[in-house]
């Protein structure tokens, strides 16, 4: 398998695992990726965490399937590229990346559709496409206008320079830059944690955070949806929980319902 899912308790962890090549994606991994996902939702766990085996998290697409010239991108983009970047994005758990090593091209789409990102200092991130001849693709433009502003997005696709993990944490393209050797076990740490948090809240606010990326939801809509969403959280075990455990000085046992 060149993709492993994982589930303790609460929390799944799928790895890329062709470390070989630098776990690049044949167009079969990422149908693997797919299937990992609906297994994890399956399984109703409350965090998930990609990472990578070997040397890098991931040197994007597989360039060996490549056939120049005759290969229709936009229908690889389409039917391949594009739907395990909205299945990550919409993953119905809190996701994290630990990135190390190489992320590039659609390695980085993987990477950045999750909700937080921790980087090894000495990582390599970016958009190698300007050697290529190729668009910069799975979501990059979003993610780095949205992070970055247009003039940084546009240097960096234009430079095909990449960024040290330290350097994508700097300028905010990430959450946080690590040793090598502590980005792992940092993001587990905070993942499991997370996991075992008011999950069904924390879906409320993914939702309305995503709805004001698609949408440009101004300060009016957005206080129009967070009471929305309140209502809606107010109703679970978990309001309960909480609100039970503050009134009697104790530590709330939240379940994600």
């Amino acid at each position: 398998m060149s993709v492993n899912l994982s589930i303790d308790g609460a929390l799944a962890e799928i790895a890329l695992n062709r470390p070989d090549k630098l776990n690049a994606m044949r167009e079969a991994d990422v149908r693997e990726i797919m299937v990992a996902l609906d297994r994890a939702e399956e399984q109703h766990v409350r965090g998930l965490l990609m990472r990578g085996e070997g040397a890098g998290f991931c040197a994007g697409r597989d360039l060996s399937e490549a056939d120049p010239g005759n290969e229709d991108g936009q229908q690889i983009l389409e039917t391949v590229v594009n739907p395990v970047i909205r299945r990550i994005a919409t993953f119905p758990a809190p996701t994290f990346a630990s990135i190390h090593g190489a992320c590039l091209g659609l390695g980085l789409g993987l990477a950045l559709a999750c909700d937080l990102v921790f980087i090894a200092d000495d990582a390599k991130i970016g958009s190698p496409f300007a050697r290529i001849g190729a668009v910069l693709d799975s979501g990059g433009h979003s993610f780095f206008v949205s992070r970055l502003g247009t003039h940084r997005a546009l240097e960096l696709i234009y430079s095909g320079r990449l960024l040290s993990g330290a350097e994508a944490a700097a300028i905010g393209l990430v959450n946080q830059s690590l040793p090598v050797d502590a980005v792992l076990s940092h993001t587990r740490t905070l993942a499991a944690q997370v996991a075992t948090g008011p999950t069904a809240a924390f879906m409320e606010s993914k939702r309305l955070v995503r709805r004001i990326d698609e949408e440009g939801l101004g300060l009016f809509a957005v206080l129009k949806h967070e009471a929305i969403s309140q209502g809606v959280a107010a109703r679970t075990e978990d309001y309960k929980e909480g609100i039970s455990a503050f009134i009697q000085k104790r530590q709330p046992k939240f379940s994600g319902r």
